[in-house]
């Protein structure tokens, strides 16, 4: 391809930014990828195969991590003080009274692959009824596009990655099966659709980007449970191994890494006449006659709030006033407990069995917005004796050893993520405080949990205690975000809708202040439903919007 005159610019190497690439190629199309951080190689940067693998978290490289900070989140709701986190050995984990931040906040990373490099891999269909929670619940906002339209599209992101899962999925219905069948069930897994079954609720094979036999020459998944710490051997479906390697093969894609993009030009009449960018220290500028912005539901708004400029005062696709607004973030329980008669529960895949039954926006009494619940044992870390030690067995010396003996290979864990409804005190905004070492403004996350998710988490919780008292197990940790900000599934800060005045995109993705500028990654999403993983509707959402790009180059 001419690199000083692609088709289109794509601004992110993730899961949208992938995806879109991975289609626009396929059409004929030059494409040139700008992604602010690297590559990584997955046999040479992760670290499982060592002996010390599991002190190890997914590697940190040059530029891997974008520049967020969180604002003061808000003293803790005083009405719901039992959904505080706690573990056997360390105690209360939030003590000052206040929500704050777990770790970083919000997990990510910046590189080729971009968060699906250390996401556990669930590849999740969203609801029907999670898209139209205005209309029928009187809650958030419409999705403009029906599920029925994305359905192909779903099948062929499937189908790309290798998604094994169930023959259904209840109100999710599929026109094709699943590419690969479901994984076998972890001893852990099994443990809880015994329970399940015992309370009520109906439990099965969770739908996952991980090969359960080879496919697209890649191998099977291997079952070390550690996914979220970068998977050595490709079998897991991130977007790397996928849409890239599949689009860099035909010669119409170009990637330049470590290539921040900086600032955008405007013509008289809207349109993005160039994006500019730093390489190896140096300010560039290429221009397309598409761009699509793909850098995630966090510094997506942030590029476009830096943007200002006469003609875009307020920022680029602001017309609105929404850039920024409508942030939802994850929602998530988790509860671990001992159960002396289960074994190797540090084995097997993470996050491998799934109960949908309250996912629905109207399965939760009194809430509106429903929840998923899965098996965690793996996906928190309960994978190797150092998390057994620090999270969950106390004591010194002998009394330790012991009591390690007995509970390694017993944890057993449940996991829940809910709905998060849109509030005006939940935003991304830019921290004017200082500008970063490219001359921008970091963005600034702020967040506040509302009456109905602190109702929907006490669910959550409820659930989950439920399901490990009748599995036998004695509680020995509770993490909540009831007491901490800890997201990895960010939405809706430039959500897509067809009123100008209310949305950012339109149901192609398509600004609705520049009609060369697209976004596809989850800061279009107008809801996120009830617990799903988002990385499958991205894609999907990104091939229509791809296949949109297409139309108008042809028409």
């Amino acid at each position: 391809m001419a690199l000083a005159n692609p088709d289109v610019i794509i601004i992110g190497a993730g899961a949208g930014g992938a995806a879109t690439a991975w289609r626009l190629v396929s059409k004929g199309l030059n494409v040139l990828i700008l992604e602010a951080g690297g590559r990584f190689d997955p046999q040479a940067d992760y670290k499982l195969d060592q002996p010390d693998w599991e002190r190890h978290a997914f590697p940190e490289k040059k530029n891997s991590q974008g520049a967020v900070s969180i604002a003061e989140l808000g003293p803790l709701n005083s009405d719901y003080v039992d959904l505080a986190s706690w573990s056997q050995t360390r105690g209360k984990l939030a003590r000052e009274g206040k929500r704050k931040p777990s770790g970083p906040g919000y997990w990510h990373v910046q590189g080729v692959g971009g968060s699906t490099l250390h996401y556990v891999g669930e590849a999740h269909r969203l609801n029907p009824a999670s898209m139209r929670l205005q209309t029928e619940f009187g809650v958030g906002y419409d999705w403009p596009v029906e599920y029925a339209e994305l359905e192909p599209y779903y099948l062929e992101v499937e189908k790309l990655i290798g998604v094994a899962g169930p023959t259904e999925q209840g109100e999710r219905w599929r026109s094709a099966p699943f590419p690969l069948p479901a994984h076998p069930l972890s001893t852990s897994a099994q443990a809880l659709v015994q329970a399940g079954q015992q309370l009520g609720m109906q439990w099965q094979a969770n739908s996952r980007a991980a090969l359960s036999q080879p496919y697209d020459n890649r191998p099977p998944c291997n079952y070390c449970g550690n996914c979220s710490k970068g998977c050595p051997i490709s079998d897991k479906g991130s977007a790397d191994v996928t849409f890239i390697r599949h689009a860099e093969a035909s010669g119409r894609l170009t990637i330049k890494t470590h290539c921040p993009v900086v600032g955008f030009e405007l013509s008289d009449n809207g349109d993005i006449t160039a994006v500019s960018f730093i390489e190896q220290g140096q300010k560039q500028r290429l221009s397309a006659t598409s761009v699509v912005l793909a850098a995630g539901a966090i510094q997506t708004p942030a590029l476009l709030l830096n943007a200002s400029q006469p003609g875009a005062k307020e920022g680029l696709a602001n017309g609105s006033g929404q850039v920024g607004k409508n942030f939802m973030e994850t929602l998530v329980w988790n509860s671990t407990g001992i159960v002396s008669d289960l074994s190797n529960t540090h084995m097997g895949l993470p996050a491998d069995a799934i109960c949908w039954d309250f996912n629905r926006p109207d399965a939760i009494e009194g809430v509106v917005g429903g929840c998923r619940l899965t098996s965690a044992t793996r996906e928190i870390g309960f994978t190797g004796p150092i998390a057994y030690a620090s999270r969950a067995v106390g004591g010194f010396g002998r009394k330790m050893k012991q009591q390690m003996r007995q509970s390694f290979g017993k944890a057993l864990s449940v996991g829940a993520i809910g709905e998060f409804l849109p509030n005006p005190d939940s935003y991304v905004d830019l921290d004017r405080s200082q500008k970063n070492s490219l001359g921008l403004y970091s963005p600034q996350i702020h967040s506040s949990l509302g009456e109905q998710e602190l109702r929907r988490l006490r669910f959550m919780a409820e659930k989950s205690r439920a399901l490990l008292k009748q599995a036998g197990a004695e509680l020995v940790e509770e993490f909540t975000t009831y007491d901490h900000f800890s997201a990895t599934h960010v939405f809706g800060t430039c959500r897509m809708g067809t009123d100008p005045l209310k949305s950012v995109v339109n149901a192609y993705g398509q600004s609705h202040d520049h009609a060369n500028l697209f976004i596809t990654d989850a800061s279009v999403f107008p809801s996120t439903g009830g617990g799903e993983a988002p990385s499958l509707t991205i894609q999907a959402l990104a091939l229509r919007t791809a296949d949109y790009i297409v139309s108008l180059k042809t028409t």
